[in-house]
């Protein structure tokens, strides 16, 4: 006898239907599994054939063949196991031929029948809406992860006997567990902490309002650790769609709290400097998210960055430049997502302590050489750059003063987002880092003396035609985060300072600057009088 039912296999970020099939015909007794399977699906035979026995059925002296369609596409996981067990169940002619019809079913089986819960779900269940499937037939413990998705009846298994109860309709709907409030965004830390480094704190509140990358030098202990570490402390809520791009991606990963189906948070990953191109970008035989697109719609902090691998930092530059990663492996090519914000941190010396000479103890080619540990290409793609200073001993010890706190800096980060959001809206553009060549032409509408300005900083300071883009990409920010429709001079000065690491001087494209009162004036000055309500 032949049955089938519906499964479905992660490629990517994405579930692909998987129809498994199941043949008992006359021959020498074998069980067979065919269609491009991985060894873990393989030994599903035996897992399968021992949970039906110690079920007390007995699966008769025949030859039975399952199938898993289609046979171009490499199947992999645990996750085929309860529904190779339903085909062969209905097969037997133990169920009823139609009982899983319009439905959907993943799990893992243990020898005695009992039921485990599996990765991937959000996305399976998604794809079995899409599919128009009515039900989910699911390990219990991933219940939580499959309700996310409205549209799509869910029920859990515990174990063989509830997928005997539910084809003989006698399966009874177990009461709904409590429900977990939903995870808010508490953060025990706060740009407050931060004494001085007024403009480290205005290059963040750039960097979080337009996902912008922000790169951050200075000697140990000026605080570029502590910076990052709060950035996530002003960046916008996550919308709806953002949160299930998370969540789909940590279903995957297996990285999904049990208690917190659809994460509220965005991430931030601060791997070790010592990390391997494969975690960073992802890898395996058979591909898997790594840290940037762990990092998607959150914070990537690299600390110590002229420490990693050269060869794994320059990995950096497609993502960056693309918000996607493609990895190609023998097991098959994956495109994984990997918009991050990239927030990066170095020493400007191998001592740190450049340029105090009483302190560096670095020759000029010691100096050349570590900077030159982060290629143009990457640079180039860093849209601001701020020194850290050293905080003094005044700083650290005033009491209170006017300072930036993440309430603040978050209030200005949200009014910008809201001004992108309007301005955006059915374009698929979420932030200002996000605007093509095309976009930036549309969007960043500047008079004619703000043009003179930039075309003057093109030509002296030898800017890049993606080093243009950004810095206009910044400046577009600044403008929203003073509520300007137009980009004006001091945004695109601003900009310039920041992507420069000095207010740049436009007269002969190195040193301070003919911009430097109108700068620092805004940076230094405006920031540390500036009214926060």
């Amino acid at each position: 006898m032949f049955c089938s039912v519906l499964s479905a296999v992660i490629s990517g970020v994405d579930a692909l239907p998987v129809t498994v099939e199941a043949d008992v015909s006359d021959g020498m007794p074998q069980f067979t599994i065919v269609g491009f399977v991985s060894s873990q699906v393989r030994e599903a035979q035996d897992r399968v054939r021992t949970a039906i026995r110690n079920l007390g059925i007995t699966l008769p002296p025949q030859r039975i063949t399952i199938n898993l369609a289609p046979g171009d596409l490499r199947k992999d996981g645990t996750r085929f196991d309860l529904p190779i067990a339903a085909a062969v169940l209905q097969a037997i002619g133990v169920l009823p031929a139609d009982v899983f019809a319009d439905t959907l079913l993943a799990g893992e089986l243990h020898l005695d029948g009992t039921i485990e819960r599996i990765t991937g779900i959000l996305p399976t269940v998604l794809m079995a809406r899409e599919q128009n499937c009515r039900t989910c037939l699911l390990p219990e413990a991933n219940t939580a992860e499959g309700k996310v998705v409205n549209g799509v009846r869910i029920r859990g298994l515990q174990s063989l006997q509830d997928l005997l109860a539910y084809g003989n309709g006698t399966l009874e709907d177990r009461p709904e567990s409590k429900r977990q409030p939903e995870a808010t965004e508490e953060y025990k830390v706060d740009f407050a902490d931060m004494h001085g480094q007024e403009t480290v704190k205005r290059a963040a509140l750039i960097a979080a309002a337009g996902f912008h990358n922000l790169l951050l030098s200075g000697p140990p202990g000026s605080g570029k650790s502590m910076a990052a570490q709060r950035v996530p402390t002003i960046l916008p809520d996550l919308t709806a769609e953002e949160s299930l791009e998370i969540s789909r991606i940590y279903s995957i990963a297996g990285m999904l709290p049990e208690k917190q189906p659809l994460l509220r948070c965005r991430p931030f990953r601060a791997p070790h400097h010592t990390i391997t191109a494969a975690a960073l970008c992802g890898s395996g035989f058979h591909p898997r998210p790594g840290e940037v697109t762990l990092a998607h719609r959150g914070v990537l902090f690299l600390d110590e960055i002229p420490e990693m691998d050269k060869g794994t930092l320059e990995m950096l530059r497609q993502p960056l430049e693309d918000r996607r990663i493609t990895i190609s492996r023998a097991g098959g090519v994956c495109t994984y997502p990997a918009s991050f914000l990239l927030v990066a941190a170095m020493n400007p010396c191998p001592c740190g302590y450049y340029p105090d000479r009483r302190r560096c103890v670095c020759t000029p080619r010691d100096i050349r050489r570590y900077q030159a540990r982060l290629s143009q290409a990457l640079l180039d793609r860093i849209d601001l750059r701020c020194d850290v200073p050293a905080a003094g001993y005044t700083e650290l010890t005033a009491a209170g003063g006017e300072t930036m706190t993440s309430v603040m800096m978050r209030r200005q980060v949200m009014q910008a987002c809201a001004i992108q959001q309007r301005r955006y809206r059915g374009t698929g553009i979420l932030f200002n880092s996000e605007l093509g060549p095309a976009d930036i032409r549309k969007y960043c509408v500047m008079d004619r003396q703000t043009e003179k300005l930039v075309e003057k900083a093109f030509r002296r300071l030898g800017l890049s035609a993606r080093g243009y883009h950004h810095m206009l990409r910044v400046a577009r920010t600044i403008a929203d985060l003073d509520h300007a429709e137009r980009i004006r001079e001091e945004h695109v000065s601003e900009a310039l300072c920041f992507r420069c690491g000095e207010a740049p001087d436009l007269d002969t494209g190195t040193g301070r600057s003919i911009i430097k009162e109108e700068t620092e004036r805004y940076v230094y000055g405006n920031l540390a009088n500036k009214e926060y309500t």
